[in-house]
């Protein structure tokens, strides 16, 4: 049977929350008025995680997240499971725009690394299974360019701070040996990184902040914020403090032009029989992606599956953000295709697609604000790197709120504020015309067999800023 031999599932949050029904905390709507010490809107990893440090800098705190319609429901359950290392931004620009110059970025990177570790610490101690496994993660290049690009990439890893047991270059015969993807030159191994099962992770620190006191509200969208108060469609709340956590649908409390939504989409597939992995390895349980400038990231998944996420249609006008992730069948069959030129020799069938949407500001760059006067405070600007950088933002955002120096609070994406978006239509025929100039140069460089980037993804990359 082939990847398009039947129709899958198409959206439902995805597979990792549909999965999920019978298991998913119970949490109830917001009405009347209350006062709280802490107001978090948004219930996805970083006001979670920024609920949980909360609590622990101070216990007595009084703790509540406000989410407009379940935990997990944005980019925190529908995601590719990724625990990285990578910082979500151009560390280049970080350091110009730092006064640390160089050596901030660089801590901002070693902050990222800890952060890995942190996090499965913290699973283990609180007793949350999220099927999280440290096997790394292999960039996989299929052109030669491409290979050059990883050289490159290498080069700025180690420059940043990264040792070189920490990012190893790997020949063709390394890295098959690893997965035996068919068409690969080589590749790239990032010693810091784990795969996980998102909605686990989203349920499990629920259930632990509930158990540590927290409120925690569905259906409980938050109209505004001023003046000390969150105003709902039914009621009234009283906060000392507010935390903005809300990502790719950030719009309405930040401005529409701060960030947009890009659309990411995603595929599994059924179960692979035994003999389906002994060809094509995968032991190791690493993440997955590739050099492509469509790139595509994937991870084997605790009961045997693939997953396989990229692009699609990159950004619906005016910041729409997608629902419940329905999925083009276009997107899906490209998805598929992608699959099965890795693995050619494994039929697979496609169980389920859906998408999603990250928050991107107009470089690409993340940042963490906290304003003492008006007492709001927000962390951002993922743009696909959001499961470490939630953790380590929304502990960030708490340190701040509650006055504590640490080596998080003096980051270089501590205040950084990217220029606004431009107005519609211009930033889609931006967006759209930058996804268009990548998919051109992949092509390019495939059909040619290009030792060299193409210029076209030179210019997108550097229209976009994320060339370091």
């Amino acid at each position: 049977m082939n990847a398009l031999s039947a129709t899958p599932r198409n959206g439902d949050l995805g597979f990792w929350m549909a999965g999920r029904t019978d298991n998913k905390p119970t949490c109830p709507q917001f009405t009347g008025q209350d006062t709280v010490d802490l107001a978090i809107i948004g219930g996805g990893y970083t006001g979670l995680w920024a609920a949980y440090f909360a609590k622990k800098l101070e216990p007595s705190l009084k703790v509540a997240v406000f989410e407009a319609e379940q935990v997990g429901y944005g980019a925190s359950g529908r995601n590719g499971g990724w625990l990285s290392a990578m910082p979500p931004g151009n560390r280049a620009t970080f350091a110009r725009a730092s006064a640390g110059g160089l050596e901030a970025s660089r801590a901002l990177q070693q902050e990222f690394v800890a952060g890995v570790d942190s996090v499965l610490d913290i699973l283990q101690a609180e007793g949350i299974n999220a099927d999280q496994h440290k096997g790394g993660a292999l960039v996989a290049a299929h052109t030669r360019a491409g290979q050059g690009r990883l050289v490159a990439r290498r080069d700025a890893d180690l420059k940043y701070g990264l040792t070189e047991d920490e990012i190893q270059m790997l020949d063709r015969d390394d890295f098959q040996s690893r997965i035996n993807i068919s068409t690969v030159h080589g590749g790239l191994y990032y010693k810091h990184c784990a795969r996980f099962h998102p909605a686990k992770l989203v349920h499990g620190l629920t259930d632990t902040l509930q158990s540590m006191g927290v409120s925690i509200y569905e259906d409980s969208r938050v109209d505004s914020v001023g003046q000390d108060t969150l105003t709902l469609a039914d009621g009234r709340v009283s906060a000392a403090k507010t935390f903005i956590c809300t990502e790719g649908y950030s719009g309405p409390l930040l401005g529409t032009r701060t960030l947009i939504p890009i659309n990411s989409s995603m595929i599994v597939t059924k179960p692979l029989p035994d003999e389906a992995w002994q060809h094509i390895g995968w032991k190791g349980l690493q993440c997955l992606s590739d050099s492509a400038h469509t790139f595509i990231y994937a991870q084997r998944t605790a009961d045997g599956r693939i997953t396989m996420g990229g692009r699609g249609v990159p950004y619906r006008y005016s910041s729409g953000t997608g629902g419940s992730g329905s999925t083009a069948q276009s997107t899906v069959n490209l998805l598929a295709e992608k699959l099965r030129t890795f693995f050619p020799d494994v039929p697979f069938e496609v169980d389920h697609a859906w998408s999603g949407v990250l928050g991107v500001t107009r470089d690409w760059n993340g940042g963490v604000h906290w304003d003492p006067t008006a007492g709001v405070g927000s962390s951002t600007g993922y743009a696909g790197h959001g499961v470490t950088a939630a953790y380590v933002g929304g502990r960030t955002l708490a340190e701040l709120a509650f006055e504590r120096e640490t080596e998080r609070t003096s980051l270089p994406w501590v205040g950084y504020r990217a220029r606004k978006w431009e107005p519609e239509p211009i930033r889609w025929l931006g967006v759209h015309r930058m996804y268009r100039l990548f998919g051109l140069a992949d092509q390019w460089e495939e059909r040619r067999d290009s030792t060299k980037t193409s210029l076209l993804a030179k210019f997108g990359s550097r229209l976009a800023g994320l060339h370091e």
